[in-house]
């Protein structure tokens, strides 16, 4: 090839400049107009987006029939507008949270497996009463133990609506007897002068069936045990307990020296385990475990009308960071015995409970 040759040829390979979105000329074909892109074509994208959404539309549809189905289950038998006298609402929410005795719908075979005793229709009492505190500062639980001496106010009637002079001083897990959660709470607000805003009550078949609902709840206990009266006998070490073993679990007593304020130390331990294995992804992401536990927990479940699933999921993740070291333990601080009844330190009572009410962290020791 001459130079001229060369020349001429050269006058027909002008510098390529492609004007914006153009594709660069290649070896296999003429310059290609139109927009220059990356990715999948806009047909696929567009399969994509609509998939994408109708993927949210029916995890949005499934939450928000979940909410009220949850919320449908719900007992809402407590009403807390009817509790008297009632201390001012400080900061945070607090819960009461109580395990009765409650043997309704047992059935004999039942009552003697989990070693309950009495009968279906005996009355109910509480066999462990905890305040949840949940504030800026982090959660803090609060064990009342039921043997604790506490004065029984002037209250409300639940069933007549009548006033009922005051019944003086006596155990606190008799104020649930005497009348229920009404006069729990009346009672509770009136000793501590902190006000409720919840209220939360499970009996002993809906606290067996949550149990085995999830397959179990492991524990590590540091020292073993065994009680008669419970049906306990543990061995120390990591353990998975079934219904029956993990309420034989929080109610034992007699094993122990320390007795009541033992066993409320058990009840945290057990109830922060359970509440984050409940709260675990394990659960909540897998339908196949979290719906036969949810529907054994609120088949069962008592709470104040004002309680809806939000709330309560709210409380099962503040115990859930007691368990995990984000929150405080502790029982209500004492400083002896009256008639063999447990006497609150009442100074360190008032100091806790305008802790709770500022939301300030706790400083203050259980004691006793």
């Amino acid at each position: 090839m001459n130079q001229r040759t060369h020349g001429r040829y050269a006058d027909f390979q002008e510098p390529y400049e492609p004007s914006d979105g153009a594709r660069p000329p290649n070896e296999y074909g003429p310059y290609e107009s139109g927009p220059y892109e990356s990715g999948p074509p806009p047909r696929r994208r567009g399969t994509i987006k609509r998939i994408l959404i109708s993927v949210l539309v029916v995890l949005l549809a499934v939450a928000v029939g979940t909410y009220f189905w949850a919320d449908s289950k719900l007992r809402k038998e407590v009403d807390l507008g009817k509790v008297i006298d009632r201390p001012a609402e400080g900061e945070g929410t607090n819960y009461l949270i109580v395990g009765s005795d409650s043997r309704k719908g047992m059935s004999a075979a039942q009552r003697k497996s989990l070693h309950t005793g009495g009968s279906a229709e005996a009355g109910q009492r509480t066999d462990s009463m905890v305040i949840l505190h949940i504030g800026s500062g982090g959660p803090t639980l609060i064990s009342l133990p039921r043997d604790s001496n506490v004065t029984i106010p002037q209250f409300r009637g639940s069933e007549t609506g009548r006033l009922r002079p005051a019944m003086g001083a006596n155990k606190l897990n008799a104020a649930y007897a005497f009348d229920g959660p009404q006069l729990l709470v009346r009672t509770v607000e009136y000793n501590t002068g902190l006000h409720i805003d919840h209220y939360a009550e499970i009996g002993f078949t809906g606290f067996a069936n949550i149990v085995e609902a999830m397959g179990g709840v492991e524990m590590n206990l540091d020292k073993g045990f065994t009680d008669k009266w419970s049906g306990a006998d543990f061995k120390a070490g990591k353990q998975t307990l079934n219904g029956a073993q993990a309420l034989a679990f929080v109610r034992t007593r007699h094993a122990f020296a320390a007795s009541d304020l033992q066993r409320t130390k058990n009840q945290q331990k057990f109830l922060s385990a359970l509440a984050n294995q409940a709260a675990s992804p394990g659960t909540v992401l897998n339908p196949f475990a979290l719906y036969p536990v949810m529907s054994a927990g609120l088949d069962t479940l008592v709470v104040d009308k004002d309680m809806n699933p939000y709330l309560l999921a709210r409380m099962f993740l503040a115990m859930k960071d007691v368990n995990s070291g984000d929150g405080r333990s502790m029982n209500m601080p004492v400083s002896g015995s009256v008639g063999g009844n447990l006497q609150w330190d009442r100074p360190k009572v008032k100091q806790l409970v305008n802790e709770l009410k500022s939301d300030e962290p706790v400083t203050v020791t259980s004691g006793g």
